[in-house]
């Protein structure tokens, strides 16, 4: 874009509309997607599926948004690991561990800037963490 569209369609923040890439719902949303995307990567490779999940990681899938989309804490954490308060039942917990164990060294072939992103976050979230304690 030019300058000159560039500032037409700017908000009266001085931002682009959509464009806030820490805002809560885009943080939650890059949160669910990469949860998905890892899910299925689980799924394909374990479970051999193709195109749709089976029937226990599409619960789990559907359990991990929901837990996201309830989280009160999105403002101030990057992901679920993070997070002093774990809200999964244990048996989703131990689930969800065993997919992140699976799927997160592979996550760099399948999607590499998720991955890397994450990676950076993840970093970047420890290191805040470190300096409030």
């Amino acid at each position: 874009m030019d300058k000159v569209t560039d500032n037409m369609i700017k908000d009266n923040s001085g931002k682009m509309p959509g464009r806030d890439r820490n805002s809560v719902e885009d943080k939650r949303q890059r949160e669910k997607e990469t949860v998905s995307q890892m899910i299925a990567l689980y799924c394909r490779k374990k479970h051999g599926t193709k195109k749709q999940l089976c029937p226990d990681c599409l619960a789990l899938e559907v359990y991990a948004r929901n837990r996201s989309d309830r989280c009160p804490f999105m403002e101030t954490k990057t992901f679920c690991s993070n997070c002093k308060v774990h809200c999964y039942k244990p048996e989703m917990r131990e689930k969800i561990r065993e997919v992140m164990r699976f799927s997160g060294p592979r996550m760099l072939f399948v999607h590499p800037v998720m991955a890397i992103r994450h990676v950076i976050e993840s970093k970047r979230e420890k290191r805040r963490m470190e300096k409030k304690s």
